[in-house]
């Protein structure tokens, strides 16, 4: 008779091999006497008879249904199995775990931007947690008419709603539109609030939400690198101070755009110094060669022959002799 009766008992548990799912509904409606409920860590197992919440078990552990759970239940503590009389209720497995999920933008959001009459098409993506808040609300709303609910159930409802959540906190005041990474954290934590308020409503809470990253359309990432660019080159001495150094320290050997660059510089700068030098000897000698010249076009004083003073004439004006 004991092997009789085993092989009308059944094993009630839920071993979940599908990830992300947020509650899980046995099977069979049938419950036999002998049977057992296995509870693993990070589930709650809820029982159900004609739509209604029966008892809700939280500790995990493998449990003789007619001992250990029937005499808990609301409408039910007094049932008797029989030969021919299974218990007909339903077990609603419930996962009491955080879970993680990736979100992103189904549609570029279209932002309000100066400059940009059309204005800006942006997308971003990122991840969120959730977990199941509220035992009774959940089995209210989504239990009844599902055998089972996942993240990604979570995640469509969501991404329904998130386009007009990140274009209600972006354009919040003084935001810089080509900047939104710098704000990412406070956007994420006013689209967290809100979501969690309309997420309980079936009895899930959103315990986290991040922005990992806001993309832009291609022509803004090239104004915005054109502009780091013309940037950089606006305090090019600057620059080329710091890649000299970085390719000294480096043996002298640099590599890439730094090291033709601290190139190019240097042979400017060598250029430069000859052509100054070169100026600075001409106008050197120049300077030198005037006196000599002046000095051998003037003549003597006092004339040779008589003594007679010259008043710088090219011939002497007592005896007439040739001065120079």
């Amino acid at each position: 008779m004991g092997f009789l009766k085993n092989q009308f008992s059944n094993l009630v548990e839920w071993n979940e091999s599908d990830e992300g799912v947020i509650f899980y509904k046995w099977q069979n409606e049938e419950i036999k006497k002998g049977s057992r409920l296995i509870i693993r860590p990070g589930q709650d197992a809820v029982f159900l008879y004609n739509g209604r919440v029966e008892g809700i078990f939280e500790e995990d552990g493998d449990y003789d249904i007619e001992s250990d759970i029937i005499p808990f239940l609301t409408t039910l503590k007094s049932f008797r199995f029989g030969f021919n009389t299974p218990l007909r209720a339903e077990v609603l497995f419930i996962n009491t775990k955080e879970l993680l999920v990736k979100w992103g933008t189904k549609n570029a959001i279209n932002l309000q931007a100066p400059g940009l009459p059309g204005g800006m098409p942006i997308r971003a993506f990122g991840t969120f947690n959730c977990r199941v808040a509220e035992h009774e609300v959940i089995i209210e709303k989504l239990a009844g008419i599902r055998q089972r609910y996942t993240v990604e159930d979570v995640k469509a409802r969501i991404i329904a709603s998130l386009d007009q959540l990140l274009m209600s906190w972006i354009s919040k005041e003084g935001r810089d539109m080509f900047n939104l990474q710098a704000d990412a954290r406070s956007i994420a934590k006013g689209i967290e609030s809100d979501l969690d308020s309309d997420m309980r409503k079936l009895g899930i809470g959103i315990t986290d939400f991040t922005i990992e990253s806001f993309s832009y359309p291609e022509e803004i990432k090239r104004m915005q690198e054109k502009a780091a660019a013309q940037s950089m080159i606006g305090d090019m001495g600057k620059y080329t101070q710091i890649a000299a150094a970085d390719s000294m320290a480096k043996g002298g050997h640099g590599s890439g755009m730094a090291s033709d660059m601290v190139g190019l510089q240097m042979g400017m700068a060598i250029g430069q110094q000859m052509v100054n030098q070169m100026n600075l000897n001409a106008n050197a000698g120049a300077g030198a060669a005037a006196p000599v010249q002046q000095n051998a076009q003037a003549g003597p004083k006092f004339c040779p022959e008589c003594g007679t003073p010259t008043t710088g004439s090219r011939f002497c004006g007592n005896c007439g002799n040739k001065l120079f």
